[in-house]
């Protein structure tokens, strides 16, 4: 069941007060609503509430249909997409694209972005304070969309989506809720590509997206 207005208002408002206080005032400064998209992503290009700031080539607030029903969510920029400013754009991009396309969308028809907005250094997984420093970005980006399903890619976005403590093999497959909206979590594709002799994986991550497919309709 959705949340009432008044109960993702309030939630939301914790997540921006978070930011806020980390000087993100351009969130909550006289405002009675949300951020625009536009305002989001100019913050994210210009965030330096943490250290990966100084490390970056570029920010990545993600790309996409912004009224799509379908959203993926990774963890972070690699290297091409710290090059390129845009999210999933490397090998583990192009096999994203394969997925979407075989799931009967457009690669321009739904939305793509990470938990973490700036590149790690060596491509390492975001610590727990870069995830709380950053999410309130993807917090607001989520309730802007508004989307059926979000597709958690990895560990570190079905943590934050579906925090708990069993490992992606006892949660991926499964349908969550998120503020009313259905979690899928399943495979980054960067391990599907580090596993590419394992044929079970590909079976795993396309019998999460069937789901996704049949939920929305798609099968």
């Amino acid at each position: 069941m959705r949340k009432r207005n008044s109960e993702i208002a309030a939630d939301l408002e914790n997540r921006l007060s978070w930011l806020s206080e980390l000087g993100a005032d351009f969130l909550t400064a006289g405002r009675a609503s949300l951020p625009s998209f536009a305002e989001i992503e100019a913050q994210v290009l210009s965030c330096r509430l943490c250290s990966l700031s100084r490390l970056r080539t570029h920010s990545v607030p993600g790309e996409g249909n912004k009224r799509t029903e379908i959203v993926f969510v990774g963890e972070a920029p690699g290297r091409d997409e710290d090059l390129q400013g845009r999210p999933f754009v490397g090998r583990a991009g192009q096999l994203l694209t394969k997925i979407i396309e075989a799931m009967k969308f457009k690669r321009e028809e739904v939305y793509i972005t990470n938990v973490v907005k700036c590149r790690p250094p060596e491509n390492r997984t975001p610590n727990p304070d870069e995830v709380k420093t950053c999410s309130p970005y993807l917090a607001a980006q989520i309730e802007l969309i508004a989307p059926r399903v979000i597709v958690t890619l990895g560990k570190v976005p079905t943590d934050y989506f579906v925090p708990g403590r069993a490992s992606m093999g006892e949660r991926r497959g499964r349908f969550f809720e998120y503020k009313g909206i259905q979690v899928m979590p399943t495979y980054h594709p960067a391990y599907v590509i580090r596993n590419e002799g394992n044929k079970e994986i590909k079976r795993m991550v396309w019998d999460d997206m069937q789901q996704v497919m049949k939920f929305l309709g798609k099968k």
